[in-house]
């Protein structure tokens, strides 16, 4: 069985996530990557940016549970995190159907 363990940071993981949920729809608009690079940086945002694009979805669950679970994340800093998730769902102005799903997926993964 494949290992899913990252050394990434928060920020990273920040990253992956917001990256994530950007391709609820299958396209990352210029918005979300202008918000991404915001909350941390376009270094960091082509840094991971690489490694998600060699993954695919299952590896992207699994990394983003995994290391989620090695920060041990309170329920403040999960809300906070899902709070930025739905911000850069609104930066086309709604949330669509996939994006949704998404959201509810990992709410059900991360709560």
């Amino acid at each position: 069985m494949e290992e899913f363990k990252t050394n990434w940071t928060r920020e990273e993981l920040k990253a992956y996530i917001l990256l994530y949920c950007a391709y609820a729809n299958f396209v990352e608009t210029e918005e979300e990557r202008n918000f991404i690079m915001k909350k941390v940086g376009e270094e960091k945002y082509r840094q991971i940016h690489k490694e998600f694009d060699k993954d695919n979805d299952y590896q992207r669950i699994q990394k983003i549970q995994h290391t989620v679970e090695r920060f041990d994340y309170s329920p403040t800093e999960i809300d906070r995190l899902f709070y930025n998730i739905k911000k850069m769902f609104l930066t086309d102005g709604e949330i669509d159907i996939l994006e949704k799903n998404i959201y509810r997926g990992l709410q059900h993964l991360l709560k």
